[in-house]
């Protein structure tokens, strides 16, 4: 069997958007992918994330909010995606290893201010967002997806 393709999903804290998406790409195919997410400063990760996957039967209790400089320069990474335009901004312009660099601009919904209720369905909004990327992604790249 060949290696899986390693890719990494930055954003400014891997706190949401980062975290989502490492979570769907690794449900739907992780037998291809080995899947990492970082912020560009770890800031915990927000427990309406968990709370907006748990909804939809995805677990991501089991995942940490990590800091960049956990892998620069140590894992070598084929993918590297931008979740948010200040983590395409600030992100170190070179990266050992990296085959391809993306960018997929997603709102952080952490900023959003509201109710509880309104932040839930923003929470909710850019979960929906991020699942179906990565969804269309993944035909884009003829892989076979599994379903949660």
């Amino acid at each position: 069997m060949s290696e899986k393709i390693r890719v990494l999903f930055l954003c400014t804290g891997n706190s949401c958007r980062s975290q989502m998406a490492e979570a769907f790409l690794r449900t739907y195919a992780g037998q291809f992918f080995d899947v990492y997410s970082a912020g560009l400063e770890a800031k915990g990760i927000n427990p309406l994330t968990i709370q907006v996957m748990n909804e939809i039967g995805v677990d991501i209790s089991g995942q940490t909010s990590k800091g960049v400089k956990v892998y620069l320069g140590k894992v070598l990474f084929k993918y590297l995606i931008t979740v948010c335009d200040e983590a395409e901004k600030n992100c170190p312009s070179v990266w050992p290893g990296v085959n391809v660099r993306m960018h997929w601009s997603f709102e952080d919904p952490a900023k959003y201010e509201g109710s509880d209720e309104e932040k839930l369905a923003k929470f909710r909004q850019v979960r929906d967002q991020i699942q179906a990327k990565i969804r269309t992604w993944l035909v884009e790249q003829n892989l076979e997806l599994t379903t949660p």
